[in-house]
């Protein structure tokens, strides 16, 4: 039996598509409130950006310089191009037919959207009035001819283009008016939003004086927006992450949107000049740079039309006044479950470190930390006051470089040593240190996690925090900072995993441990993809053994479930819904301990080409509880969708005289209950509560 098999794998780039499709699907989904529906519109648009920037460029440079890359699915670059863009033209329809449905709705409802065109005329005097003192200033009309060449365009450069004539000479010309991104995407009149392209086309007479209007649409590019760096020629890191920034904005373009009916002459001018390939040109009846609905979204006077509001909890130990280091000296471990249990004691862990005068140290790795991230104020004020702070600041975070570079700058002046990572290793490892003088010795506190320290997506994305004093835990904390500031060319950690060495040969070690038990066997993985070959080669020799192997992927998973004879006992699920399903939590029924959380998904790129962490839950009450939370999701069957063998997902529907199930919901009511109850009762009788609700569900 070979299982390196091309048909026995799924395109990475055609799995991400169906991922993208299932947040569409939301979108369509009657039951989530219109808001939320636009919401993922907005999300399915400000994906495809990225995809665009960085997937489909690096295919096409592959396609330029005839490598036949493939993964084990032996696609070449040039089928994947074809078929990404098959799919997109054809879901293209549903995602108009979806953006106009929620639109009609939200008319009803009192929030409408409508073109300059489509108003009353006292609106339309308001709105002309508007266009002469905010817009008519900042915008820019560009001729191009002979003496006039083709601009510049910025990635993701929204404008419009022209075809105008001159009424002397009775000539045709060509040009564009840029829309710049300081402008809003839409004029908020009240609860009625408009385009801001249906304005500015409305006047673009007086852009264009003695000039008559034959035509014009609006347009929007995408560039190659993956920043090569070679490390060993830099001798000043952020001054080359500088550079690399600004080659983004002119990087080869690489997609071209355009608004639905312009006439085939505007689409040739801009493929003249834009040299794009007709397939990556994609024609729109809806506005261009869906990302920008999240300021329809955002508006404050509909809360109905939202998911109804949920407030993360402060659990026991972390419920007191007490301070966090204080409490972690009697509580050996402790672990937080985002959203459902609030981010604010990871980030007073630090401020309070940052205060406390027995404390000597503070070490932290840094990788999307948010614009006004309180955690990195706390780390200038303690290096400010004169203690050892220690940031790995990743600045090839894929786009929040630039806000990791203000970051770094800030810290180093204010005294901390600031480090960039390893050459050709990006650092993803979610960890911080925290050494405090403790009489004539020294106490050391460690937290780890599955996702980013910034209190802003913690409040949306799920992922695990976990806090110990465990020597086992922060001597490796300590070593793995020796590590990323000094030299080691083998450094290897007792009790923490770290790639690019350790997590892939301890998880292929415990799948293929899982697999001597046969039917006994059982793994429970969640993570947000799944790619690595030699990983899924060893889930499918696994699954051939008899191992029950449940997978909780929310993105990409390049495995092929219930093929008969291979991958029969493996199930895979992926979960969309009101949060983002970020934490990585791993099951092996036979493994000692058996139950680990990570910041590395299962991919080449976590396992080889970053520094990652994957942590031993040794807390018999922390693994029992990370247990359940797999279990929950594996009973929803409202947002859960099942990959089938043939790569498509398909809803979970919930068995007959089953009740629904949205894991979601239920962590929140799950976590309320908790809280609510431990206000009357011990913290084991809310959760002897708590756990009867899940059994119940």
């Amino acid at each position: 039996m070979n299982l390196k098999d091309p048909k026995l794998y799924i395109n990475r780039e055609l799995s991400w598509l169906r991922f993208n499709t299932r947040v569409l699907e939301e979108a369509q989904d009657p039951d989530n409130p219109l808001l939320e529906r636009l919401k993922f519109i907005a999300i399915y648009g400000t994906n495809l950006d990225e995809f665009y920037m960085i997937r489909v460029a690096g295919l096409k440079k592959l396609f330029k310089y005839r490598i036949a890359v493939t993964g084990p699915d032996n696609m070449t670059p040039l089928e994947q191009l074809k078929a990404i863009r098959s799919y997109l033209h054809e879901e293209k329809t549903k995602l108009e037919a979806t953006f106009f449905e929620i639109i009609a709705k939200l008319q009803k409802e009192g929030l409408i959207l409508k073109n300059y065109q489509d108003l009353d005329d006292q609106t339309k005097a308001w709105i002309n009035d508007y266009f002469k003192t905010n817009l008519y200033p900042v915008i820019l009309p560009i001729a191009v001819d002979a003496t006039h060449p083709f601009p510049h365009l910025n990635n993701l450069s929204f404008a419009l283009v022209l075809k105008l004539l001159d009424t002397q000479e009775n000539e045709t010309k060509y040009g564009l008016i840029r829309i710049p991104r300081v402008l809003p995407r839409f004029i908020q009149i009240d609860n009625t939003y408009i385009p801001i392209e249906s304005v500015v086309q409305a006047h673009i007479q007086s852009l264009f004086p003695g000039y008559k209007v034959l035509s014009s649409a609006p347009f929007r590019v995408t560039r190659n927006a993956d920043i090569e760096i070679e490390e060993e020629e830099a001798d000043d890191f952020m001054e080359l992450l500088e550079e690399g920034l600004k080659l983004r904005r002119k990087g080869e373009i690489v997609r071209l949107e355009i608004g639905a009916g312009a006439e085939e002459d505007l689409v040739s001018f801009l493929t003249d000049h834009l040299k794009i390939h007709k397939e990556d040109i994609y024609s729109y009846n809806i506005p261009l740079n869906l990302g920008s609905l999240w300021e329809i979204v955002s508006n404050k006077n509909f809360p109905h039309l939202l998911f109804e509001p949920y407030t993360p909890k402060i659990l026991p130990p972390f419920d007191s006044n007490e301070p966090i280091l204080q409490i972690l000296e009697h509580e050996k471990d402790v672990m937080l479950f985002h959203p459902y249990e609030s981010f604010d004691p990871v980030v007073r862990f630090i401020q309070e470190a940052s205060k406390d005068p027995n404390v000597l140290a503070i070490r932290m790795t840094l990788y999307r930390v948010g614009r006004n991230s309180p955690i990195v104020k706390a780390l200038i004020e303690a290096a400010e006051a004169g203690k050892q702070v220690t940031a790995m600041v990743e600045l090839k975070a894929r786009f929040d470089e630039e806000n990791n570079l203000i970051w770094a700058r800030r810290l180093e002046q204010a005294g901390a040593h600031v480090i960039f990572g390893i050459p050709g290793f990006k650092v993803h490892a979610k960890i911080a240190q925290v050494i405090k003088k403790d009489g004539d010795k020294l106490k050391q506190y460690t937290h780890l996690a599955t996702g980013n320290y910034n209190p802003a997506t913690a409040r949306i994305y799920t992922d695990v925090s976990y806090f110990t004093t465990d020597r086992r835990i922060t001597d490796d904390s300590t070593r793995f900072f020796h590590y990323l500031t000094g030299f080691s060319k083998k450094g290897k950690l007792q009790t923490l995993y770290m790639s690019p060495t350790q997590i892939k040969p301890k998880l292929l070690q415990m799948i293929e441990e899982e697999a001597k038990h046969g039917k006994e066997g059982q793994i429970v993985a969640k993570m947000n993809s799944l790619v690595d070959p030699a990983v899924i080669e060893a889930l499918y020799k696994a699954s051939i053994a008899g191992v029950q192997i449940d997978l909780i992927i929310r993105g990409i998973c390049c495995l092929r479930p219930q093929i008969k004879g291979i991958s029969e006992n493996i199930r895979v699920i992926s979960i969309v819904g009101k949060y983002l399903e970020h934490a990585r939590i791993f099951y092996f029924k036979h493994s000692s301990p058996n139950i680990f959380i990570s910041s590395a998904d299962w991919m080449p790129r976590n396992l080889e080409r970053r520094i990652e962490l994957m942590t031993p839950m040794f807390d018999p009450e922390i693994a029992e509880r990370l247990l359940e939370i797999l279990q929950i999701q594996l009973k929803d069957n409202v947002k859960a969708r099942i990959l089938l063998s043939d790569g498509e997902y398909r809803k979970k529907e919930p068995e007959p005289g089953k009740p629904p199930i949205n894991s979601q919901i239920l962590m929140e009511e799950y976590t309320k209950l908790l809280y609510n109850t431990n206000k009357k009762n011990t913290t084991s009788r809310a959760k002897k509560l708590a756990r009867r609700l899940l059994k119940e569900s």
